[in-house]
C-alpha cells in the first residue's frame, strides 16, 4: 500500500491507497516544531483505528510546501513505516507536467501535482482554483503543462487580517450569507457580505480574464476544503474535486515505478 502526504501551509494530509482504492485519510495541522516521533505515533495510531495496518505500507510520496517539514516527514516513513519517502521536485521523480515559466522552481508542488491529477481526469485546458491559505488559479494547456496563474490571500486568511488591523470588526468564519441582501445593516452582516461576495467577485472575475487572455475554451476545476461553498454561489466552477491533490500524489508515484 501507499502512503501519499500533502504537506500545505495550514494542514498536512495523509492518505492511503490500495491500489486506486483510498483506504484512509487523516488531516493535522502544519506545525514547524512537531517531530517525526509525534507523526508516527500519532499516525500509526489513526491508522489502527480504522483499521488500516502500517506494516503493510511499503512506499510513500509527498508533495510539500514547507521545506522546513520534510525531514520529519521522511524520517517518519522510516522510523514507523520502513520505507524511503519520495518527494515530489526530487531528480528522480518524473513529472508529466511541465512548468513552462519563466522560473519552474519557483512553483509549489501542490500546483504541478493538481495539474497532473486535473489533466489526468479532465483533459483539455483548464484553470484549477484551489482554496487553500492562498487561493491560486493554475492555467493548464491542452498538453497538461502548467503555463502560470493567479496568487490571492486565502478566504481565511482575508478574515483574520480584518479582524487583527482593526478595533470594532470581530472574528468570523467566512459563510454564504444565503438570501440576505448584499447590503448589510449590521456589522456582522456586511463583513459576511463583503467577504463572501468579494470573493465571488474576484473568483468570477480572474476566471474571465483568464479565458479572455487565453481566447479559448477552459474547463474550472475547483479543490480545497472551502470549494463547496463558493461553487454554490457562481456558475464558473463546473468541478469540485476535493482529493485532487492527494490523487495527483498517486498517479505521480504510478508513472514512477
Amino acid at each position: 500500500m501507499l502512503l501519499v502526504i500533502d504537506c500545505g501551509n495550514t494542514n498536512v494530509v495523509f492518505a492511503v491507497y490500495d491500489g486506486d482504492v483510498q483506504k484512509g485519510q487523516w488531516r493535522a495541522a502544519t506545525k514547524t516544531d512537531r517531530t517525526a516521533d509525534e507523526y508516527g505515533i500519532w499516525l500509526t495510531q489513526l491508522m489502527q483505528h480504522d483499521g488500516v495496518d502500517p506494516a503493510k505500507i511499503t512506499h510513500a510520496i509527498v508533495g510539500s510546501v514547507v521545506p522546513g517539514k520534510n525531514f520529519d516527514l521522511g524520517k517518519l516513513c522510516e522510523k514507523y513505516l520502513h520505507c524511503k519517502a519520495r518527494f515530489i521536485g526530487d531528480p528522480n521523480v518524473k513529472l508529466t507536467s511541465v512548468a513552462k515559466v519563466d522560473n519552474p522552481r519557483e512553483v509549489g508542488a501542490d500546483r504541478i501535482v493538481n495539474a497532473v491529477a486535473a489533466h489526468g481526469t479532465y483533459k483539455g485546458p483548464l484553470i484549477i482554483l484551489d482554496f487553500g491559505t492562498a487561493t491560486t488559479f493554475d492555467v493548464i494547456d491542452a498538453e497538461g503543462d502548467y503555463r502560470g496563474g493567479c496568487i490571492a490571500p486565502g478566504i481565511n486568511l482575508s478574515m483574520e487580517a480584518l479582524h487583527m488591523a482593526t478595533a470594532l470588526l470581530p472574528r468570523l468564519q467566512v459563510s454564504n450569507p444565503g438570501q440576505a441582501p448584499v447590503v448589510g445593516t449590521t456589522t456582522v452582516a456586511q463583513m459576511h457580505s463583503g467577504v463572501f461576495w468579494g470573493y465571488i467577485g474576484l473568483i468570477e472575475g480572474l476566471v474571465s480574464r483568464i479565458k479572455a487572455e487565453r481566447n479559448e475554451k477552459m474547463t474550472v476545476v475547483a479543490t480545497g476544503g472551502l470549494a463547496p461553498l463558493f461553487a454554490t454561489a457562481t456558475t464558473v466552477i463546473e468541478h469540485i474535486d476535493p482529493d485532487l491533490t492527494l490523487r495527483g500524489l498517486l498517479l505521480i508515484h504510478q508513472r514512477n515505478p
